[in-house]
């Protein structure tokens, strides 16, 4: 047998795990199917490369020298690979744009400009809550830009090596029932929700610690809170069985309402982000100019919240046509 790099992330994976029925089910195997494939691989270098008892399994010297040479091979490959897809990518850069997001009050309206602008176009969407997992498709040359949305002063996904610009930053909002007692209010303290339940979508944003710390500065812990989809969390808001957190321009529903949280204790930063390295950014700057238009055409249907953001001009749309893209969040 000839050893492969698959051998090697099985050896890995023992050693980060510690046991092989743990490594069995990262890699999603059968505990006996990779016991045998790691008595062929250690046959095939002529030694054991764990020992192995009820406390688990520990390299041997062999299997530390193993480990040592596939920690070095493994990033190499990777890195390799990824490079080669955004090179193959090259020659059809301006005809192709690859974006992944989810729940972007943008997404459809940047695809429509794009569209329109270059009919011939190829433009394709991922779907992901996760902006890890839309960097690293990125990074990887399998998606040309990401999408995402990051609370606070948090920042964006760093160990990829992404160029992220700003295209918009917008206050929080809470989504109530129409019915709810504090409906008729144009802004509501986040202290006065201190008895609600929450409902969040999954994935990234203002439920881990940007709302439990604004949370704490009003004085409260939150209550229980439900995970679901955008439809379930819409759903369970119009029963009147949980509150939610909501973007500035998420589209109006029938029976439900937003509202301003006093004070904006939370805020809401729409990025892109592109490989400053991969064809994609040879066009990054007309992209982020059709993605900041695209979010100004979304608050033609909030002329309330229009309103209010020329009264606070730190909110809103960033400029960040004529800025050059750097490694890190620009903000204007």
């Amino acid at each position: 047998m000839n050893l492969e790099l698959r051998h090697l992330r099985v050896v890995c994976a023992i050693a980060e795990t510690g046991s092989v029925t743990k490594a069995a089910s990262a890699l999603g195997l059968a505990q006996p199917a990779l016991t045998a494939q790691l008595q062929r691989i250690e046959r095939t270098l002529g030694g054991p490369l764990f020992e192995r008892d009820r406390r688990g399994a520990r390299p041997t010297a062999l299997g530390e020298l193993v480990l040592s040479r596939a920690r070095v091979l493994l990033p190499a490959m990777k890195g390799l690979q990824d490079e080669a897809a955004r090179l193959a990518g090259a020659d059809d850069a301006l005809g192709r744009y690859r974006f992944g997001g989810v729940n972007s009050p943008i997404l459809g309206r940047l695809v429509h400009r794009l569209a329109a602008e270059q009919p011939h176009a190829q433009i394709t969407t991922y779907a992901s809550w996760s902006a890890d997992e839309l960097a690293a498709l990125v990074a990887g040359g399998r998606l040309d830009f990401a999408l995402t949305g990051i609370c606070g002063d948090a920042t964006p996904p760093a160990e990829f090596g992404l160029s992220w610009r700003e295209v918009a930053v917008d206050p929080v909002l809470v989504l109530l029932p129409a019915a709810h007692p504090m409906a008729d209010r144009d802004e509501v303290g986040l202290g006065d929700l201190r008895h609600e339940q929450w409902v969040a979508a999954p994935g990234d944003g203002c439920f881990g610690d940007c709302f439990a710390a604004a949370c704490a500065r009003a004085g409260f812990t939150p209550r229980k809170v439900y995970e679901t989809d955008v439809r379930g969390c819409m759903d369970l808001v119009d029963a009147g069985e949980a509150v939610a957190l909501c973007q500035a321009t998420f589209r109006p529903v029938a029976g439900l309402v937003t509202r301003r949280l006093a004070g904006t204790p939370l805020r809401w930063r729409l990025l892109l982000g592109w490989h400053p390295e991969s064809p994609a950014a040879r066009v990054a700057d007309p992209v982020l100019e059709d993605a900041v238009a695209a979010y100004t055409d979304s608050l033609a249907a909030h002329p309330d919240y229009l309103a209010w953001l020329l009264r606070h001009p730190e909110f809103g749309a960033r400029d960040g046509g004529a800025a050059r893209a750097t490694g890190r969040v620009r903000t204007a």
